[in-house]
């Protein structure tokens, strides 16, 4: 019977194992061009389309292993213009670069 748990046992731990998949060494998130792929497709249903489309361009900026993902604000310049200058807040959304996790999401005003 003990040979017997201790084989279950074994075979538990190897399917365990094995079934931990493979893991990119540079994480599930490389570059800021999936970055902000992935913050955009996460934003856009919490926010909207017209308004996540309105923050673009967005970037990525990676701290640790942790990729940023904020919008541009586009505001009038007063001469018919728009201007990026000016006071307001963007949505932005933090990855995980190892996994992809959704750590946190905001927009600011």
């Amino acid at each position: 019977m003990k040979t017997y748990v201790a084989l279950l046992g074994s075979l538990l731990l190897i399917a365990v194992a094995a079934g931990q998949g493979y893991t990119p060494k540079s994480g599930y998130v490389p570059d800021s061009d999936t970055a902000v792929k992935i913050g955009e497709a996460v934003l856009i249903p919490v926010y909207g389309e017209k308004q996540i489309a309105s923050e673009r361009p967005f970037h990525a900026s990676l701290k640790d292993i942790v990729w940023t993902v904020a919008g541009t604000l586009h505001c009038p310049d007063g001469k018919g213009g728009i201007t990026t200058s000016c006071v307001g807040g963007t949505a932005a959304v933090q990855i995980s670069k190892l996994d992809g996790r959704i750590l946190f999401m905001t927009h600011y005003k």
